[in-house]
């Protein structure tokens, strides 16, 4: 099986397209070595993927004849992926929630003006100091 069509059915990615997409970056590898999308993989492959700012690695143990269900991955592939990765992963997305709760999205109008009158009162401030 070609790897951008593995790779889609053992959904590290959500169509074929964006696995053809990533291998093409050469964000793909196989036992250590870039490949193009028409690769063929065996069972026994090594396959290292970076997506989301991480390396994740993965062992192929046999090839699936479509896609199949997030249950079934155990039976064809083992996460190699250091658990450094991961917490990498995590810490990142932790970061980045330190200023807004996920899904309260762009500021209002009302959070523009609060900004606005807490920055002008900084300003009246400064020029009674001086």
């Amino acid at each position: 099986m070609r790897i951008d069509k593995f790779l889609w059915s053992v959904r590290y990615y959500k169509t074929r397209a964006l696995a053809t997409d990533a291998i093409k970056k050469n964000r793909v590898k196989i036992n250590g070595m870039v490949v193009k999308a028409s690769r063929d993989v065996i069972p026994g492959d090594q396959i290292d993927v970076r997506k989301d700012q991480i390396n994740l690695s993965f062992k192929v143990l046999q090839i699936p004849k479509s896609r199949i269900g997030a249950k079934l991955l155990t039976l064809h592939i083992v996460d190699t992926t250091p658990k450094e990765e991961y917490e990498l992963l995590e810490l990142r997305r932790l970061s980045q929630d330190y200023y807004r709760e996920r899904g309260e999205g762009r500021p209002t109008k009302k959070d523009r003006r609060d900004l606005d009158d807490y920055v002008a009162g900084d300003q009246f401030l400064l020029e009674d100091l001086e």
